[in-house]
Order: structure tokens, then sequence, then C-alpha cells
């Protein structure tokens, strides 16, 4: 696919409805084993925030396909004592053929982009996380064999997850519905160009009402109440959010058939209960290996790996 060689991956919505199919095609290929490319090419990874999934995922990706990885811990390194993204991106762009970064503004990724002509990949920011949208849809389309015309709920905090998936949903004509807190909705920006970006079969409700939310819907999803930066406020969100949490009895309103992901690290008994998420709708540990091939194809495609 030599539309996606050397560009930036910092939202869902960097890649066409046509490019997300292939990508999703081509995680399907390399879960299979029906495709093996193989590189020596070198990732970083710099991330501000801690990670178990997307650093494990990421780095086994490119291990798989035969290149190397170099973790770029701000701790150890002089991004973590002030030195500008600037200087930091330009350098690592003389190094690298591939960075993925997790940090706290969207702006940062912009900047990296900027300055560094090599992939930069989003793995994380306050705004969005691609990489997991495009796990969820991975799990979605083998649970389901199609994304068109799904119905995909999404219940707790209208935040990064959030709205990576309400595009996601809107470039592949699927029905998005999100139940929030009236003060914890998603960015409206995002909405509305979600609403731009859809295609035909494209739905978006935003509600409060958690049990109309997920009547007949073929998806659950959540994810916990308060995010990485947001600790301090975790137990004041507790009352507030209680009642959108994913359980047995608002299960039951949703298609018989009906899946259960959850993006983890999970707090059970919160957002989730022990139930759920290890019942037998649940296909969160799906989900969670999906990151890895995903990111895989996502590699292959903007490196333009044979």
């Amino acid at each position: 696919m030599t539309s996606l060689i050397g560009r930036d991956i910092l939202g869902i919505s960097d890649l066409s409805r046509v490019e997300m199919v292939e990508v999703l095609e081509l995680a399907a290929l390399l879960k299979s084993g029906q495709r093996s490319p193989m590189c020596q090419k070198v990732l970083g990874l710099l991330f501000y925030k801690a990670s178990t999934r997307t650093r494990v995922s990421f780095s086994v990706a490119m291990y798989q396909l035969g290149g190397q990885v170099i973790d770029l811990n701000p701790s150890v390194t002089q991004v973590g004592r002030g030195e500008p993204i600037t200087d930091t991106a330009r350098v690592l762009d003389r190094y690298l053929d591939i960075l993925a970064v997790r940090t706290f503004k969207q702006e940062d990724l912009e900047t990296f982009a900027k300055y560094a002509k090599i992939p930069i990949i989003n793995a994380l920011s306050d705004l969005e996380h691609p990489c997991q949208i495009l796990a969820d849809l991975m799990t979605i389309q083998e649970c389901f064999g199609q994304l068109e015309g799904m119905t995909v709920t999404y219940l707790g905090d209208g935040n990064n997850v959030a709205h990576s998936l309400i595009l996601g949903g809107a470039i592949m004509g699927m029905k998005i519905r999100v139940a929030t807190p009236e003060a914890y909705k998603p960015d409206p920006m995002i909405v509305e160009k979600a609403k731009k970006l859809g295609v035909e079969g494209f739905e978006i409700v935003l509600t409060d009402d958690p049990i109309e939310a997920v009547k007949g819907s073929h998806v659950l999803y959540t994810d916990v109440w308060a995010s990485m930066g947001q600790e301090a406020s975790a137990e004041s969100r507790i009352p507030i959010f209680s009642p959108y949490q994913v359980n047995e009895d608002l299960l039951s309103h949703a298609d018989q058939d009906a899946i259960v992901l959850h993006c983890l690290p999970a707090h059970r008994g919160e957002e989730i209960t022990e139930e759920v998420i290890e019942g037998k709708h649940s296909r969160v540990w799906d989900q969670a290996e999906n990151r890895m091939h995903a990111q895989k194809a996502l590699m292959v495609s903007v490196l333009g790996i044979k």
C-alpha cells in the first residue's frame, strides 16, 4: 500500500476509508501467518506516560518484523531534562526509521511530525488513541465479519479513546453511541469532524442514558473513568460514573450476541464488573492481542516493508 509510505499517523482520521480497510486486511494476514514481511528498521519508543500494552505490542511487532527497538525513556534521556522537541525530533530523525510517541499533548506530536522526516505514530495523546481503535475495529470485524452498520456503544468518560472511536466509526460507516455524564461528553470539535467525515451508514448519538444507549447494541465498550494524569479526581468520579458501569444488567439490554471491549487497564468493580470482563461476551484479550497485529500492519504500511 504505497499511499501510506512515509506518512505520519497522528489521529485515526489520517487514514482514509480505503487505507483503513487495507491496514485491517493486512493485520489479519499478518495474524494468520499468510504474510511474513521482514525488515532491518529501527523503531524508537518515546513514552512520556506509563504503558504496558502499547510498549510491548509495538516492540514485539517490530522484533517479529526483524527490526530493532530503542526505548527512549524520558527519565534517562535529555528530553526529561527539558531538551526542546524541535531539537529531539531532528536528532532522532537521523537515527531512527520510525518513532512512536505517547504524550500528554497532541501538539507535541504535531511538533515531532513537523521537524522529523520519519513517520511519527501517535501511541496515545490527550486527544486521540488511533492505534487502539485499529485493534478495536479488527476485533469487531473478527467477531461479526463486518464493520459497516455495526452499532457500538461507548460508556464512561468522553476521552481520547472515545474520540478515536467516534472518528473511526465515521470513516467505516458504523453507528456510534456515546453514553457519558453531561459534563464528560466528547470534545464537540471531534463530533463535528466525525459528522463531516462520516460515510453512508454512520450515525452518532450522544446521551446521558446508559440503558437507552446499549439497547440492541452489538458492542459495549468502556475505559477507566479517570485517565492518566487525572488520578487526583478518581475517587470523586466514582459516584458520577457508577450508572455507566458495564455489568450484567446493562449487558442484558444489548444484542444477545453482543461483545464487550475494554482497552485496559481495567478497574474491576468500577467501570466494569469481574463477571462481565471474564464472561462469555468479553473479547478483551483478543482486543489486547490485536494491538500487536494492527500496529505491525501500520508499521509495514508506513515503512513500505515488502
